[in-house]
């Protein structure tokens, strides 16, 4: 028995592959579009390399790099709901404002959770040099 799947980026090795040029086109878009997206990483790539200095160890590393991703994960949930809510409409409705401002808080949150992590990274590193 058969099962027919019916994908238009098909299936298999050749589905990765296109998939990752939708990623790229994602990547780009964000990039172009989203001045929030630009902003974020440049902060990635300012704190990337501070987070060899500030960590104690390979988790803790692997903490300082998630809190990071964690943030351009938001920022490109975020624009994608944006950018779906303005192709419906870009009168006010109650609903596509609320998933705006739901994006939004999704960014928020994930820029708190770096900026804790990131604080108490500080905090030991200078605790460590005295």
């Amino acid at each position: 028995m058969t099962i027919e799947v019916n994908k238009p980026n098909g299936t298999g090795i050749g589905r990765i592959f296109k998939a990752t040029k939708c990623s790229y086109y994602g990547f780009k878009a964000a990039w172009q579009y989203e001045s929030a997206f630009r902003q974020e990483l440049l902060l990635v790539l300012v704190l990337l390399p501070l987070s060899f200095l500030l960590c104690e160890s390979r988790n803790h590393w692997l903490l300082l790099f998630a809190s990071l991703m964690l943030v351009l994960f938001a920022e490109l949930v975020n624009s994608a709901i944006e950018a779906l809510a303005d192709a419906i409409s870009l009168d006010y409705h109650v609903l596509i404002g609320r998933a705006k401002d739901i994006g939004s808080a999704v960014v928020f949150v994930s820029l708190t959770l770096l900026t804790v992590v990131w604080l108490d990274a500080l905090w030991r590193f200078l605790a460590g040099m005295q």
